[in-house]
């Protein structure tokens, strides 16, 4: 299985000329430590870090791009944070375009290394992910550049790319197939909102019965205090989080998620940093998922829901872990620290620490 299992719901072009690696169909991995330190009987994290470039963006990209060659497009321009530059890029690689992308500032050099890896053509735009203003200049200018150009112009977001966020939905169907006949509730991680909104409208559409949540870092709270405040629009604001991926103070999605989640009685929560930092450690030691912040994000969200009494501890709660945690270096020595890997003389000293260990 994969997002072509779909492929009627989001319109793909002919099977034949799919850009496809084998993206979608990630596992649903059942929590067996946080979830019951938390008092939650039913935590499942939905891991998309098991697709070709290692996050839920090779969706998006798989579809963008396919939709591009259907075009007849030789080239692509884009922005990025991170994952969808590798996803679009290594798409674009297989097939034989030209990509070239605008960077937040702010964004790991890990991940770019990964899309230059895969041949992208890549410049960070000082100030681009932190203000609006220049985030508003910087898609303008691209969507002219690209026609200029007459080239593919992909941003994952429904308000600026809706044939690739139509791939994302297909996370939202494979939830609402694992559970058909059970209510569950889903936290997902929010920059622009482009997920939270794929996933929410592809489970309405299937008809099934959940609640998605909205959950972003408090220097990034466009959609989150304004969902649960009963607000209808979201707010431009001046993005300050170090969470990588989320660095989105632009409205984007924004509008169309409050709507999306409110309609489902869903909320919005908004987390610190810190305790983003903390849980993507957790699900490491914890349960052996290695992710990148931003989807920690998203188990804070699950845990101030606790905290607040907003979730039933009998209810399936599925947390969308949304990337592999290997790009984002800088995390991991937050987790790890700076120190080198200790050099044993003898295997005589290994043993000796291992005993004083055990």
């Amino acid at each position: 299985m994969s997002i072509w299992n779909y492929a009627e719901r989001w319109s793909a072009p002919p099977r034949e000329i799919a850009v496809t690696m084998g993206e979608g169909n990630t596992p649903l991995i059942r929590s067996t430590r946080i979830g019951p330190a938390l008092g939650l009987e039913n935590l499942w994290f939905k891991y998309e870090g098991g697709n070709p470039t290692g996050s839920y963006k090779d969706r998006f990209a798989a579809a963008a791009i396919t939709h591009l060659k259907a075009d007849g497009k030789r080239a692509c321009l884009g922005t990025s944070s991170g994952n969808t530059g590798a996803a679009v890029a290594a798409y674009c690689a297989r097939a034989g375009m030209a990509c070239h992308l605008a960077i937040v500032e702010g964004a790991p050099e890990g991940k770019l290394r990964q899309m230059r890896a895969y041949g992208a053509h890549l410049y960070r735009v000082k100030d681009f992910g932190k203000s609006p203003t220049v985030n508003d200049e910087v898609m303008t200018g691209l969507r002219a550049l690209a026609a200029e150009l007459q080239a593919g112009f992909e941003v994952s977001a429904f308000a600026l790319s809706p044939r690739g966020m139509a791939g994302v939905k297909t996370m939202g169907y494979e939830l609402a197939e694992a559970f058909p006949k059970t209510p569950f509730t889903v936290f997902s991680p929010a920059g622009g909102g482009g997920l939270t909104l794929a996933v929410a409208r592809a489970i309405t559409e299937s008809g099934g019965g959940a609640r998605v949540h909205c959950v972003q870092p408090v220097g990034n709270d466009t959609i989150a205090t304004p969902l649960r405040n009963g607000a209808d629009q979201a707010v431009t604001v001046q993005s300050t989080t170090a969470i990588s991926g989320l660095q989105v103070g632009s409205v984007l999605d924004g509008d169309d998620v409050i709507a999306a989640c409110r309609s489902q009685g869903g909320t919005g929560y908004v987390v610190t940093d810190e305790a983003a930092f903390a849980w993507q450690a957790r699900l490491a030691t914890d349960e052996g998922i290695f992710c990148e912040p931003a989807c920690a994000v998203s188990l804070a969200g699950a845990a101030a829901a606790v905290e607040a009494g907003e979730i039933d501890p009998t209810e399936h709660a599925v947390c969308l872990i949304t990337g592999v945690g290997f790009k984002d270096e800088l995390s991991v020595q937050k987790m790890t620290g700076e120190a080198p890997t200790p050099l044993v003389p003898t295997f005589t000293d290994f043993a000796a620490a291992v005993r004083a260990a055990h």
